[in-house]
């Protein structure tokens, strides 16, 4: 049976009392979890780790693959009177040592290969660094577990860390509420049940990859972690372990439809989702062949406010495009420039309202009143709205559109991706005195990172060299798919850089 709508939120950590006992939970890649099985770890880590860190809302943090830890740590944390705090695996020590430093960490937990990157000066103090399986052993010699707590639903329980078009990644601030109205509103809309089998292959640093666990154990099904290398070991696992539920980015769904899959592992697949970019009508149609009996929601979301939009799967052949309609729990408002809603097919700007905004971003009030503001007159739920910056309309039917976006943000692969990052680390290497990063459209990536750069006077084999030093200090999905060199850059007549210029130029 599908789950109920329920708009009264609970603590984050109650999201696993959900599953039978008996029934699975988790399946990773050397042992599985059932209901009981989870109930218990939880709370073993949470009693470590109130015991390891015993002040109230401090921040504990994790660096490692998908794994038992990294599983249960959003939950224990929760249950602890912590704020969990996630980092992409794929982030190299400098995002890693700001995000420490940035959010206080008191405590990083990963593995140990990771671990052993990160040079002094990365870990601010008072961090304590633990490797996982260290945790493990202390978690066996640990007392009886500690219970569900009873909180405040509008209290802090974690920070994700997400890019935005300028400076470093920020750290949004995300309520007991945020988590469980999210989980029990995917878990409505996609239709989940307790016999369903999710392929949790997006990091669960991100907002869409944590969720993918937390709504499938609000319907007590199960989940099986997934950090793959190929196209191919994702279709190996849906065949392996009967997977009814494959959530991906376009890229991801642009190389799995190129392969081969076999009818075990095509057979139990229910539904497909879709966020981190817009499909094409071709990727679609391609996705709708490969899995007949399988409904795609394409959906649109943002860390600020969870998720905005899906699209009803039956309205995907006549609709391809759409961004679809509010999810539950949301309210979404276009609102043009003269302050009000706009009329049917009239852009404006996208305005989230209701509980699933954020608290705002960690430490930055300047900018949290940039984009969390006043809603509308025109909200129902008023209190503070997130102003997302994209551009869409509405029209005569109700069903959203995406027009563009107000900033400069890189949307790669799914990765929203700060330019200014990846200027300061070109910057930062000696070789080049200006860079400026740019998205161009590509057809795999959704956007590619281009970098235009001027070398630095002083640079001996900048050209040759700068390739090798981003590759060591930025992540895949952030290093240039090409680098362009110039003698001088444009400028506009304030004397500033003319990105426009230069990104007309890569685009011609």
């Amino acid at each position: 049976m599908p789950i109920a709508l329920d708009p009264v939120a609970k603590p984050v950590d109650h999201l696993a009392e959900f599953g039978a006992d008996d029934a699975l939970a988790l399946i990773l890649r050397d042992r599985t979890l059932t209901y009981q099985d989870l109930r218990q770890g939880i709370a073993a880590l949470a009693a470590w780790l109130q015991a390891k860190v015993p002040q109230e809302g401090a921040r504990v943090a994790s660096w490692a693959a998908k794994g038992e830890l990294t599983c249960l740590l959003p939950l224990a944390a929760a249950r602890a009177g912590l704020v969990y705090v996630p980092i992409n695996p794929l982030l190299k020590h400098a995002q890693v040592a700001h995000i420490l430093a940035d959010s206080g960490a008191v405590l990083l937990m990963g593995n140990a290969a990771r671990l052993a990157t990160l040079a002094d000066d990365d870990v601010p103090e008072p961090c304590e660094v633990v490797e996982e399986q260290a945790i493990r052993a202390a978690i066996d010699r640990q007392a009886p577990g500690l219970p569900p707590s009873v909180r405040d639903p509008g209290e802090l329980a974690a920070l994700l860390y997400t890019s935005g078009s300028t400076g470093r990644p920020k750290g949004v601030m995300l309520s007991h509420a945020n988590l469980w109205l999210g989980a029990v509103s995917v878990a409505h809309y996609l239709g989940l049940e307790a016999d369903d089998v999710v392929l949790a292959v997006l990091p669960l640093s991100f907002d869409y990859g944590q969720n993918q666990l937390l709504s499938i154990w609000r319907a007590g099904g199960c989940a099986v972690p997934l950090d793959y290398l190929t196209p191919r070991d994702v279709i190996k696992a849906c065949a392996r372990h009967g997977i009814t539920t494959l959530a991906a980015v376009p890229p991801l769904w642009v190389q799995l439809v190129e392969q081969p899959w076999p009818d075990e592992a095509a057979a139990a697949m229910r539904r497909l989702t879709n966020s981190g970019g817009a499909l094409t009508v071709d990727l679609v149609t391609r996705l709708r062949a490969l899995f007949p009996a399988a409904r795609l929601f394409p959906m649109y979301g943002l860390t600020e406010a969870f998720r905005s939009t899906y699209l009803d799967p039956a309205l995907v052949r006549s609709h391809p495009t759409s961004m679809g309609r509010a999810i539950p729990f949301a309210e979404v408002q276009v609102i043009g420039d003269h302050g009000g809603e706009t009329q049917a097919n009239e852009e404006g700007e996208l305005v989230h309202c209701g509980p699933l905004v954020a608290l705002g971003y960690w430490q930055d009030p300047q900018r949290t009143a940039e984009r969390f503001r006043p809603a509308p007159p025109s909200s129902t739920y008023g209190g503070t709205a997130v102003w997302s910056g994209d551009r869409v309309r509405r029209d005569e039917e109700g069903l959203l559109y995406f027009v563009g976006r107000r900033d400069a943000m890189i949307k790669s692969a799914g990765n929203r991706i700060s330019p200014q990052e990846v200027e300061d680390a070109a910057r930062a290497t000696g070789l080049v005195a200006e860079a400026v990063a740019i998205g161009v459209p590509d057809a795999r990536l959704g956007q590619a990172v281009h970098l235009v750069v001027r070398a630095a006077p002083a640079a001996v084999d900048a050209e040759e060299t700068l390739p090798t030093v981003l590759a060591r200090e930025l992540p895949n999905f952030m290093r240039p798919q090409q680098i362009h060199w110039r003698a001088a850059m444009p400028l506009n007549p304030n004397g500033k850089i003319d990105r426009a210029a230069l990104e007309a130029d890569l685009r011609a």
